[in-house]
């Protein structure tokens, strides 16, 4: 009897053990509010938005202690919208926003395998836009993160430890085409430092056009600097970009990288020559943060589609968890352009949007 009762604890103090080295968490957002669009084609539009800010999510996420600073590491998210409870994607793909598997060193960096963000987007989130990439003054309106810019399924991604405030990644997503290895493929890369008040980083991206059938469609180029510096009381925001080729300039709500769109009643299409930049502020007002951008768009085409925008917009933290926000954004457009003022979560369809909401993180 004694001996089975040490058996026992002995099992039960080895399962704890490996319990306590493994660990899966669920978070999520739920991100819901008013968007007052204007100036389209078919008129003004009001609306019950889900995800101006973040988009609405639910995630799962876990690592597993392998032990000698390794860890196993796995992550599933998928979007959803608020307003009607539906998936947040139109192919219906449960896990559309992260998929993906790996293995974490602490000395070595990270590999992970499976549906993922670009380096290009993430440098431009966490970097370059005071916006972080949300709200009615979103970066995605005229810079080139529509589409296979955001994520890339089929992507193994290595991401550097931090040496002495410098990180890396380096992106490869397979195209999958048989018998042809460069087709559809796309490669990705980032550099950055960080130290202290400093934030600087550079991106590049290739997608490559090309299908198991048409073998001319091209390559598209995209090279991206973006910094910000905290002064305390204010913090200063850049970024600039350089897009040429087939496919460098997807429009944010197109079909694809090639589709035009009748955004104002007219045939518009991607510029396949053209350079953004962005300059932008936060600053700490009362219990929240005031953000604040502009934008231009310059379209090196002979159409010159030149198009700029300004946005303000301020978040008020309730809690550490909830808080509310309001925005404003207005596009200016040039010979034909037809960019839209979008959301985190949408593309727009006017060129000029308001959103006053709230958003719960868990």
């Amino acid at each position: 009897m004694k001996k089975s009762l040490i058996a026992i604890a002995v099992l039960a103090a080895t399962s704890s053990a490996a319990f306590a080295q493994s660990n899966v968490t669920i978070y999520g957002i739920v991100d819901a509010g008013i968007t007052a669009e204007r100036g389209g084609a078919a008129g003004n539009v009001s609306k019950v938005t889900s995800g101006a800010a973040s988009a609405s999510r639910i995630g799962f996420k876990g690592t597993e202690d392998l032990g000698g600073g390794l860890s196993a590491i796995f992550k599933l998210e998928t979007g959803v919208k608020i307003d009607d409870g539906t998936l947040d994607n139109s192919t219906s793909t449960l896990f559309n926003r992260e998929a993906y598997v790996g293995l974490s060193s602490k000395t070595a960096g990270t590999l992970t395998l499976g549906r993922q963000y670009t380096p290009y987007y993430e440098t431009l989130r966490d970097v370059g836009d005071p916006f972080a990439m949300g709200y009615a003054g979103t970066a995605k309106n005229l810079f080139p993160v529509a589409s296979y810019m955001t994520r890339n399924s089929n992507a193994v991604v290595y991401k550097t430890p931090n040496l002495s405030g410098f990180t890396g990644a380096v992106s490869y997503s397979l195209g999958e085409q048989a018998g042809d290895a460069s087709s559809a493929r796309q490669v990705g890369g980032s550099l950055a430092y960080g130290n202290g008040p400093l934030n600087v980083a550079v991106a590049y991206n290739m997608k490559n056009n090309d299908t198991a059938t048409v073998k001319t469609a091209g390559v598209g180029h995209n090279t991206l600097v973006a910094a910000n510096y905290d002064f305390k009381v204010v913090k200063v925001f850049g970024a600039w970009s350089k897009d040429s080729g087939q496919g460098s300039a997807p429009i944010n709500g197109a079909a694809s990288a090639t589709a035009t769109t009748n955004v104002f009643g007219y045939v518009f299409a991607q510029s396949q020559d053209s350079r953004d930049a962005l300059i932008g502020v936060t600053a700490p007002l009362g219990n929240g943060t005031l953000m604040a951008s502009y934008i231009d768009k310059d379209d090196k085409e002979v159409a010159n589609r030149d198009a700029s925008q300004w946005a303000i917009g301020y978040n008020y933290a309730l809690s550490k968890r909830t808080s509310t926000y309001v925005a404003y954004a207005k596009i200016k457009n040039k010979n034909g352009a037809g960019y839209t003022v979008g959301n985190n979560t949408e593309a727009g369809t006017g060129d000029k949007a308001f959103n006053v909401g709230v958003k719960h993180s868990f």
